[in-house]
């Protein structure tokens, strides 16, 4: 079958180098893609925002399934467009799309219906929200309730503080995003990405991730999309896994169902871990970014068959193999992320970085100029390996970050620490 896959990411090029893998595939397309996804596939030039363009390609290509990388499009109705003019795709509809797209409409799914989650308030105007603030204990979360980029979140650690970020939340910050916000308790512990494939009525876990946010060693400086991630993630054990199944991802996929919006999909579920029990911080209604790309390097089942029976509502049947090995990802910033980047500057190294055959580099931000390789991003390069554990994973991945020449960019030097920390890597 042909395939073509939305998105120019990391995230988008692990799939498509899984989904080169299968074969039921015939012949994949990405729209845009980016300089590592067009040695896997046919990049097109369609304009994501233009679903109507996208439905003409998708029957002029004869595509028998559309795979759905970031949120954007699936918040804006991509599948409800697609699905209508009688295309398959994998991703939510919009609807279903609303556990990312809004946390408040989250977090009041989560009261409703007994899902364990931070105690939150909701404000559609900054004064109500500043005395709620003075309320509270200290830290306390800031959330713009709608998608912004991984940016729309603060953590005050003092009133001051939560004030500024309720203003700049209210005087545009995030845009459309920050029309309402969420404040949420702060909840202390060990953060993990917990995946599942949901087709509507059944569940399947996937694999467990953990994600770097911070930008710098030692989870100092702020927040980013993702610095590094690592799988499996030690501290979800069978019982946490089995109990995040039971308490948080089965019951929101019944909520979703009884609400007629049923989520067809991958649902990425951000957790805190304390004292052993789960607690939801936040859902994504798509693969995670970096934690795709250790996930696509740890499957070793069939992704596009995997990704077309959650479509037809097939998971009761399927079973999903995994490696044994850990695989972990370091990315690879442009200088100044998340703040202000230069685009532009030249990466070389690439192939000898990827000569080894447990290292896999997937392309987030880079173009092609001639035979020149260029960072066109923040996030720029996901370095991947495998090994038979997470230090082994993590020693041979800093050796191929290390054969890298790319002046304008940096990274994390401790991906993985906690797992190897405490010794269970």
């Amino acid at each position: 079958m042909n395939v073509l896959l939305i998105g120019g990411g990391g995230r988008e090029h692990a799939l498509a180098w899984k989904l080169k893998q299968s074969p039921l595939l015939d012949a994949l397309y990405c729209a845009p893609g980016n300089a590592g996804i067009a040695e896997l596939a046919n990049c097109v030039a369609l304009d994501i925002e233009d679903h109507a363009g996208i439905i003409r390609f998708c029957k002029d290509t004869r595509i028998g399934l559309v795979v759905i990388g970031p949120e954007q499009p699936l918040v804006a109705g991509l599948t409800n467009d697609l699905e209508a003019a009688g295309i398959k795709v994998f991703g939510p509809s919009r609807q279903a799309a609303w556990l990312e797209g809004s946390k408040g409409f989250t977090k009041d799914l989560c009261a409703a219906h007994g899902i364990p989650t931070a105690a939150y308030a909701r404000f559609a105007e900054a004064a109500p929200a500043r005395a709620y603030v003075e309320t509270q204990s200290l830290p306390i979360v800031i959330k713009a309730d709608g998608l912004a980029a991984g940016k729309g979140v603060t953590i005050a650690e003092t009133v001051e503080e939560a004030a500024q970020a309720i203003d700049a939340c209210f005087a545009g910050a995030y845009g459309e995003a920050g029309a309402e916000l969420v404040i949420e308790e702060f909840l202390a512990g060990e953060e993990a990405s917990f995946f599942a494939l949901v087709d509507g009525e059944m569940v399947l876990p996937l694999a467990t991730a953990q994600d770097h946010k911070r930008a710098f060693d030692g989870d100092k400086g702020p927040n980013t999309g993702g610095m590094g991630a690592y799988s499996p993630a030690p501290i979800m054990t069978p019982a946490l896994c089995a109990r995040v199944m039971e308490e948080i991802i089965a019951p929101t996929a019944k909520a979703m169902r009884e609400r007629g919006t049923p989520f067809r999909g991958v649902l990425y579920a951000g957790l805190m871990i304390a004292d052993g029990a789960p607690k939801l911080i936040e859902y994504n209604v798509r693969f995670g970014d970096p934690e795709a790309q250790v996930l696509m390097l740890r499957l070793q089942s069939d992704l596009l068959y995997a990704l077309l029976a959650t479509a037809e509502g097939r998971l009761g049947k399927l079973v999903l193999n995994w490696h044994d090995d850990a695989a972990l990802c370091v990315v690879m910033a442009a200088r100044g992320y998340p703040g202000a980047y230069e685009k532009g500057t030249e990466i070389r190294g690439l192939g000898e970085a990827a000569a080894d055959p447990n290292v896999e580099i997937f392309h987030a931000g880079t173009r092609a100029e001639g035979d020149r390789v260029l960072a066109d991003g923040g996030r720029v390069l996901g370095v991947t390996a495998r090994g038979k554990d997470i230090s082994e994973a993590q020693t041979r991945a800093y050796e191929a970050v290390d054969k890298i020449d790319w002046p304008g960019g940096f990274c994390r030097r401790d991906i993985g620490w906690r797992a190897v920390a405490r010794g269970e890597a």
